[in-house]
């Protein structure tokens, strides 16, 4: 047997460690177009930064550990430029020489990754415009920043975008970020990146919300760039960094005639084979399987990566591995904060026209007792009807990786709202709480699929203060008269719940409730009481301070 990898970091370098250990008598060949395998992609923006601060800590390995541990054929500076499906040969260019030649093989595994995109905006190759996918990117970006620049625009307010931001805050970089959208990092919900614009801003970046690019043009009074933007305003840089998304490196696949998808991804069958048996193809090039709605889906993420890479191997050498699908858990630090996702958010749940719950809950990370409790916010979205967990979103300063892991795992699982209220997780004060943030995400989805309390959402208040037949609904406070004047949704009367069957007599009985307090538990409290008493009552989901993050316009404010 003789395996032929193209692409030597995340998922060809899995392939071929773990075909390795599948068959010590395989010739594996591993072709690499640059001068390292196997580096750290996620540890770039850290060593811009400084919080890397050595350079080798980011070479996971290198070619000479790979050739004596693994005995592989290890051949960087080498671009496979063409497959011959019925020779079953690569063409590969020695960029050393320039020199071509053809190498055999019977199984093949494409692994190249994904390019950052560069958009046609006018001026986009001048000097100082960079993306950033590897090492020698990093080398030229660190230099610039090494010479002392003061100025940089990023364009594009992804996780790439956003590690780049706090690497260059970090050194003392006065940092603009340009965003297409509305909000920072795109895959999440809208009001839950809220917290991440506003502490963006609190440490100086300079938030372009809603903005485009338009043209990259050089100075005329003196050295670097100048970013004009679709508003008219114009941003001075010495350094652009690019984070505006990737594009699979599928030009291989396309010109042997394999099948691709509409996005360029490589389509594969869950044991990463393309429509060639002999090809596989794995990683940010590969076009896999949604694992919550089954649509094809690329997700360029170093986790799923390497899993194809070892699967593609699996199944080569006999093994009936199957990838189950991406379901694009991620996560990333922005300025101390932390921001995660798992599974399907709520838009794209809503493009797929499908149906869905959600709730919004703000513990603490540990118990409320124990010095350095913290807050979060956790949304949790789900079926209505079975309680099928779909996605999962959180944000806070600690403890959103260990709550989001174990909702990955629960989607993973196939498990229900009801699984989460029975989860067992481990308890101390200082690491959790007895009722977890994940158990109580479960009680309080639980409770809504069942049908113990209705409740509503922060954009259905229009509608139901002010709706176009029917009576206005009363919008109810429950919190301290001290909370309430510190700051309250518009025409909503306080009445504290500790008071609250004492005014019963001068509710309106003839219009529908909706409760609202700080994070939503006193409003479930009052909700029941009211329902018991004989009130149309309903629950606002998540509380004020969901409120708050649907209403804070992070376009305009800080």
């Amino acid at each position: 047997m003789k395996l032929v990898i193209v692409g030597g970091v995340a998922g060809g370098a899995s392939a071929a460690a773990r075909a390795r250990r599948l068959s010590e008598s395989a010739e594996i060949v591993l072709f690499e177009r640059g001068p390292d395998v196997s580096f750290a992609n996620c540890g770039l923006p850290y060593y811009i930064g400084g919080e890397i601060a050595e350079r080798s800590k980011l070479l996971v390995t290198k070619p000479v550990q790979l050739k004596g541990r693994y005995l592989l054929d290890v051949r960087t500076r080498s671009e496979v430029v063409a497959i011959d499906r019925a020779k079953r040969t690569v063409r590969v260019r020695a960029l050393a020489s320039g020199q071509e030649y053809d190498e055999p093989y019977d199984k093949l595994i494409l692994a190249p990754g994904a390019a950052p995109l560069r958009p046609s905006i006018p001026g986009i190759d001048l000097p100082g415009i960079h993306t950033l996918r590897n090492l020698e990117d990093v080398d030229r970006i660190k230099e610039s920043i090494d010479r002392g620049l003061t100025r940089a625009v990023i364009v594009g307010a992804g996780f790439i975008g956003l590690e780049l931001a706090e690497n260059l805050v970090r050194r003392g970089i006065e940092t603009a970020v340009v965003e297409l959208q509305d909000q920072v990092l795109p895959p999440l919900d809208r009001e839950m990146t809220a917290p991440i614009a506003e502490r963006l801003r609190a440490h100086g970046v300079d938030l372009r919300l809603g903005q485009t690019a338009e043209a990259f043009e050089s100075r005329p009074d003196g050295p670097g760039l100048v970013v004009r933007l679709k508003s008219g305003d114009a941003l001075p840089a010495e350094l652009v960094l690019l984070g505006v998304g990737v594009r699979p490196e599928n030009h291989l696949a396309v010109d042997a005639g394999l099948e691709v998808g509409p996005r360029g991804g490589i389509h594969v069958n869950d044991h990463m084979q393309t429509t060639d048996p002999n090809i596989y193809a794995v990683g940010d090039a590969a076009e896999v399987c949604d694992f919550i709605t089954g649509d094809r889906t690329q997700v360029p993420l170093a986790g799923p990566a390497n899993r194809q890479g070892r699967i593609a191997a699996d199944h080569i050498f006999g093994r009936p591995s199957r990838f189950r699908g991406t379901q694009g858990t991620a996560i990333v630090r922005v300025f101390g904060l932390t921001a995660a996702i798992t599974g399907e958010s709520e838009k794209v749940l809503k493009r797929a026209d499908r149906s869905h719950g959600k709730i919004y809950i703000h513990p603490a990370q540990h118990a409320g007792y124990y010095p350095g409790a913290r807050p979060m916010t956790l949304k949790l979205l789900f079926d209505p009807e079975s309680g099928k967990v779909l996605g999962a979103q959180g944000v806070g300063e600690d403890g959103v990786d260990k709550r989001i892991d174990v909702l990955a795992v629960a989607i993973q699982a196939g498990m229900t709202v009801f699984d989460l209220e029975e989860v067992e997780l481990a308890y101390a004060p200082q690491f959790g709480s007895a009722k977890d943030p994940v158990n109580m995400a479960g009680f309080v989805a639980s409770a809504v699929v069942r049908g113990d309390y209705p409740q509503m959402h922060v954009e259905d208040l229009p509608d139901f203060l002010h709706p176009q037949s029917g009576p206005a609904g009363f919008l109810l406070d429950v919190r301290t008269p001290e909370e309430f004047a510190a700051g309250s949704i518009p025409g909503a009367v306080n009445v504290p719940l500790d008071g609250l069957r004492a005014h019963l007599p001068e509710l309106p009985a003839s219009r529908p409730i909706a409760v609202t307090c700080a994070v939503g538990q006193r409003g479930y409290l009052a909700t029941r009481l009211l329902r018991h008493a004989g009130f149309d009552a309903r629950n606002l989901s998540g509380g004020y301070r969901t409120y708050q993050m649907h209403h804070v316009d992070p376009v305009t404010t800080g």
